[in-house]
């Protein structure tokens, strides 16, 4: 293990990393220790007819613009639509759950409890409705099956001492495979600065960066 001095050796996407492609309602991509971005939220964290707009205008967008994507024609799908993903769930829609505290310490103690056994933790913050996460996972580690864990984990401490019952996470999840440094801490600014963005007082959040990350973005 690195010592909190210095950095992990991250990996990023390149033209030669080999990509394991899966689909639910979303595209998902594996890419073994490729560092990655990722969002999940609550399953009322969006109303469903702006989903459906936005699903229906992203499908058609996509069957005009086959992958494997040049960068400009990504940045221009993720300025498109993760961007306004992004201000909808900051906008604060549904019951906000993460927002009690004692919620947001469940998705915490849960995010952290395989952190250095299947995955490296870079940063993530818990917002009131969803969640974003900074990290490379290990190679024999899906990340369907990390976020899968992550959910179900969660979701059993909550219901368990809230009482409450159903689907607790949004079925899906977003991904963004990190290309380079500048890509990376721009995501881990992004991070940084999610609940100021969105009108957020403390109390209403948790915000974690490796200690090697809050240097660099110091």
């Amino acid at each position: 293990m690195n010592s909190d001095s210095s950095h992990p050796p991250l990996r990023f996407l390149s033209e030669w990393t080999e990509i394991r492609k899966s689909r639910n309602h979303l595209p998902h991509w594996d890419a073994g220790r490729i560092a990655c971005f990722i969002t999940f939220r609550l399953a009322d964290s969006l109303p469903a007819d702006l989903l459906s707009e936005w699903r229906a205008e992203r499908d058609a967008w996509l069957a005009h613009h086959p992958q494997p994507w040049p960068p400009e024609t990504e940045a221009a799908y993720h300025k498109r639509f993760s961007t306004r993903i992004d201000q909808a769930l900051d906008a604060g829609h549904g019951s906000c759950l993460l927002g009690i505290m004692e919620n947001a310490a469940f998705v915490s103690d849960t995010l952290s409890r395989r952190n250095a056994l299947d995955y490296l933790l870079h940063s993530w913050v818990i917002m009131p409705n969803h969640v974003h996460v900074l990290v490379s996972p290990f190679p024999e580690k899906p990340l369907s099956g990390l976020v899968a864990g992550w959910k179900r984990f969660s979701a059993t401490r909550i219901h368990k001492e809230s009482g409450a019952t159903g689907s607790l996470w949004q079925k899906d999840y977003f991904d963004r495979l990190i290309r380079d440094w500048e890509h990376f801490l721009n995501v881990a600014r992004y991070i940084r600065r999610n609940p100021v963005k969105a009108g957020l007082i403390e109390g209403c959040f948790l915000l974690y960066a490796a200690p090697w990350v809050q240097r660099l973005l110091s």
